[in-house]
């Protein structure tokens, strides 16, 4: 555990015997939370992956052994709890991508039912 992630839960316990109404709030879910949103743009979390995803790239050139798994996914929740089991079970995202298909979700959340092309939806269907 690091030490960023221990001081979170700390601060939270913190907050929660402050605040009376907070006793429902997971001190490890905000913490994890609170540690996965480091960064403070898009462009700064753009930055950090793009070079994760240029050393994989290196690492391939380098030796053909080191190639990344890219798995698929229909939905964001699903693609989170993918990552999640890589991690527990395998002890490593290292190369790992998940590819989450922008029509499925634009399909998912559609106002006007499935559709088979994003470009057939409202812009708001994958932000909504």
């Amino acid at each position: 555990m690091s030490t960023a992630y221990k001081s979170a839960i700390d601060l939270v316990r913190e907050l929660k015997q402050k605040h009376g109404n907070w006793q429902n709030i997971s001190e490890t879910d905000a913490a994890r939370m609170m540690s996965q949103n480091r960064f403070k743009t898009g462009l700064d979390i753009a930055k950090y992956t793009a070079k994760i995803m240029r050393q994989d790239m290196e690492d391939y050139d380098n030796d053909t052994s080191q190639y990344t798994q890219s798995l698929g996914a229909w939905h964001g929740f699903v693609a989170q709890q993918t990552m999640y089991a890589k991690k527990k079970y395998f002890g490593t995202t290292s190369k790992t991508y998940i590819y989450l298909s922008g029509w499925m979700v634009a399909a998912l959340r559609s106002e006007f039912g499935p559709l088979p092309d994003q470009s057939m939806h409202e812009k708001t269907s994958v932000p909504s």
